[in-house]
């Protein structure tokens, strides 16, 4: 499938370029490779500098991956497994960041992006089965396929409290951290938050910072990650064992290299099940929820006994039982939100320059000059504010692009009650508007979602450039029938008991956001099977058209 480009750097059918990619993270990078392969024009825009999309604007203090290096990248290519060699079991953000700055450079995918370029809006044209992308730096793309790869956590979220702009000192937002490095050398430090960047940066910050004060309001579940650099031997076993590793990640249902415990919580008597508990706890990171019982997600019993260790372990490691109480979870299921692993993280709260202040008891009232005053009146003097409140996930970076459809319809207003996407692809309404990874998809390790979706996009279009086809887009019963499919799975589990905890998961964290799954947690496995079936069945529940003849459904 190929269409040629003109001197004046416009193809035959018109536009600039065939396919207009949003990011230069994962999935960007990916479709770019995969589009050079179908011989089809593109071009990536990226609001960065550079490559790495999450992890080019995720600089904050002990940045790192949760998935181990070695599931943590592209599968494809069995000259990127050979020539790169990770460093940690858990790389650091500089070390993702440099491996997709390696990808680019390979592939030579630089000259095919745009970079400090955000777009602003896109806009559908029926009669000429054309979408006009139009950037904030003034330029207008046209285009066939309009793809967006922003990644799930892409729009931080920084709550408006009373009195921000008052404060005398400096404030960073963890998702969107400076170039150049922070001193807090000397100066007392706040952070507001406990999910997973706040729990990678804590450590950090407390061991440089005069004094740190953490506000928390809704403690997390956190597992040692056990991280530690990798050796020449264990190099050199993983990139013998890769074929392995990566048929593991691809059928496993959140798409690590790991395999299920064979056991559920009857299987074993009570000290039994703290011995694999502590097994869990040793392996560490995900190991815990995924290599002990295969039930935790689904079974109350088992899901309250993998908690209560958890609590036990933060009691025994906090020296302080008030602290060690308030940063125990309680009163949701352990991965009800999104679990963090944790790098000495308990371990900080023992250092006696390190306070812990409870805002779910007493909730922040306002920002003063000075610092942060809760409800009771009590004022906390800081220097410094880092915001680590999460992310407008998923939706988020999508509905900051105007996108208009047929007719002018706008993405923003249908989903308005939440996405209705099908297979987190394709939105009825919008002719090749294209998602990698989008609303809807596998919750599963990212390249691993990252890699199969690219697939299935390259065969659709593969498909329709034999046919003589140029327009993709899924039905409204398809979506209706996969949105159906989203809520059975969900309540399958234990993770809507994590909405009133305000879990990202369901949209939970962001005031007025509609309460509505996003993702897919029935497996990378089983998203992986849905797919094939549906390139096996001539994109069923699509319909594949060319602009110059009527539609057919698929």
């Amino acid at each position: 499938m190929s269409t040629q480009t003109t001197d004046t750097g416009r193809t035959d059918s018109g536009t600039d370029f065939d396919a207009v990619v949003v990011g230069a993270g994962f999935s960007g990078l990916r479709m770019l490779i995969e589009l050079r392969r179908l011989g089809l024009s593109a071009v990536a825009v990226e609001a960065g500098t550079d490559v790495g999309g999450t992890w080019y604007w995720n600089r904050y203090p002990g940045a790192r991956t949760d998935s181990e290096s070695w599931s943590y990248c592209f599968s494809s290519f069995p000259e990127l497994l050979e020539e790169w060699t990770w460093k940690e079991r858990y790389p650091k953000q500089q070390e993702v960041l440099d491996y997709q700055r390696f990808v680019a450079d390979k592939f030579d995918l630089r000259k095919n992006i745009r970079f400090s370029t955000r777009v602003e809006s896109a806009s559908y044209d029926a009669r000429s089965n054309t979408w006009s992308v139009r950037t904030d730096t003034g330029d207008t793309l046209r285009c066939t396929y309009f793809i967006t790869g922003l990644g799930h956590l892409s729009v931080p979220h920084k709550p408006q409290f009373a009195g921000i702009d008052s404060f005398a000192g400096e404030v960073y937002v963890t998702g969107n951290w400076p170039k150049e490095p922070v001193d807090f050398a000397g100066k007392r430090v706040g952070v507001i938050g406990a999910g997973a960047s706040a729990v990678q940066a804590i450590p950090v910050i407390a061991e440089e910072a005069a004094h740190l004060t953490v506000f928390q309001r809704t403690p997390n579940f956190v597992v040692p990650a056990q991280n530690h650099p990798l050796s020449e031997e264990q190099v050199a076993q993983i990139k013998a064992d890769y074929p392995a590793i990566w048929q593991k990640a691809q059928s496993h249902v959140f798409g690590f290299p790991m395999s299920p415990a064979g056991r559920v919580y009857d299987d074993v008597t009570d000290e039994e099940r703290e011995q694999v508990f502590e097994q869990g706890w040793r392996d560490g990171g995900f190991h815990y929820v995924f290599e002990t019982f295969d039930d935790i997600l689904i079974d109350q019993r088992s899901n309250d006994a993998a908690s209560e260790f958890i609590r036990g372990k933060i009691r025994e490691t906090v020296k302080d039982p008030v602290t060690a109480e308030l940063l125990c979870p309680k009163g949701y299921p352990y991965v009800a939100k999104r679990p963090p692993a944790g790098h000495g993280y308990y371990e900080t709260y023992n250092r006696d320059d390190v306070t812990l202040v409870d805002v779910l008891s007493d909730p922040i009232a306002e920002i003063v000059p000075g610092g942060v005053r809760t409800a009771s009146g009590a004022e906390h003097q800081v220097d410094v504010l880092v915001f680590a409140t999460g992310f407008d996930a998923v939706t988020g970076a999508l509905e900051k692009i105007d996108i208009a459809g047929v007719d002018g319809r706008r993405l923003t207003d249908e989903w308005r009650e939440g996405p209705q996407t099908y297979l987190g692809i394709s939105n009825p309404g919008f002719p090749n508007l294209l998602f990698i990874c989008g609303p809807q998809s596998a919750y599963a390790n990212i390249p691993v979602v990252v890699e199969k979706v690219v697939w299935t996009l390259g065969q659709a279009l593969e498909r329709m450039g034999e046919q003589g086809l140029d327009r993709i887009e899924a039905t409204p019963e398809a979506a209706a029938a996969w949105k159906a499919h989203l809520d059975e799975v969900l309540h399958m589990t234990l993770i809507p008991q994590g909405e009133k905890v305000g879990s990202w998961y369901l949209g939970a964290n962001i005031p007025g956001k509609p309460r509505s799954p996003l993702f897919y947690f029935g497996g990378a496995g089983a998203y992986a099977q849905w797919l094939d079936g549906v390139v096996a069945k001539d994109f069923d529940g699509f319909v594949l058209s060319s602009s110059a003849e009527p539609a057919q459904v698929g």
